[in-house]
């Protein structure tokens, strides 16, 4: 998260810098990419919806990605960087540590609310490629590590007990969250991650 405390800045700096701007080519791509394979599924979006979607040319999504699974990749990266994004935003104007946590339990919920309203897209992602061993498994376990570490930053800068524990409670109840948005609604989980979160961040303050 881009703030003012640097364990957090660390913590979400990982994500490798780019070289150059991509293509526009390349920015349809993977723009429609993320909108077809988060609504409908990796494996039921082929190269060809996703070459018309984008008005491109197959030769140019090879050039580009060489196939599918790296425009998987690429998918799954964006969805990353914006998660990060999003991070930063919360905490770009938050001087007190413990002002920032709740800046993230209100992120996190408008992203249940707004934006990720069919599921976890690193969870769907996984349903749909079983082998561990995979390049997209390898990823969406780097992502899980990099949002873990970062809220047990943010847990121990605003000196919470046992933020590893914090951490854990926090990765879980979103992940819970947004796959309850998708079934139950967005209005209705999202006010009670909120809810839950704070009892789980009031329980951990130092007494």
């Amino acid at each position: 998260m881009n703030t003012k405390t640097s364990s957090t800045t660390a913590a979400t700096s990982t994500a490798p810098p780019t070289s150059k701007r991509p293509s526009a080519a390349r920015t349809r791509l993977i723009d429609s990419a993320t909108r077809l394979f988060y609504e409908e599924g990796i494996h039921a979006v082929g190269v060809d919806r996703i070459i018309d979607e984008a008005a491109v040319t197959r030769a140019t999504l090879y050039k580009q990605f060489g196939g599918k699974e790296n425009l998987v990749l690429a998918y799954l990266r964006n969805e990353d960087g914006m998660l990060r994004a999003m991070f930063a935003d919360a905490g770009a104007e938050v001087t007190d540590p413990a002002q920032l946590v709740d800046a993230v339990i209100e992120g996190i919920a408008a992203d249940i609310r707004l934006r990720h309203t069919r599921g976890c897209p690193f969870i769907n992602a996984a349903a749909e490629y079983p082998d561990a061993d995979g390049a997209v498994r390898r990823l969406i376990d780097e992502h899980r590590e990099w949002f873990r570490s970062t809220l047990q930053a943010v847990a121990e800068q605003a000196g919470l007990d046992e933020p590893a524990d914090v951490a854990a409670s926090l990765v879980l109840l979103r992940d819970a969250a947004l796959v309850g948005g998708y079934l139950d609604g967005e209005d209705r989980v999202a006010p009670a991650f909120a809810r839950t979160a704070r009892s789980v961040i009031d329980a951990h303050r130092r007494r």
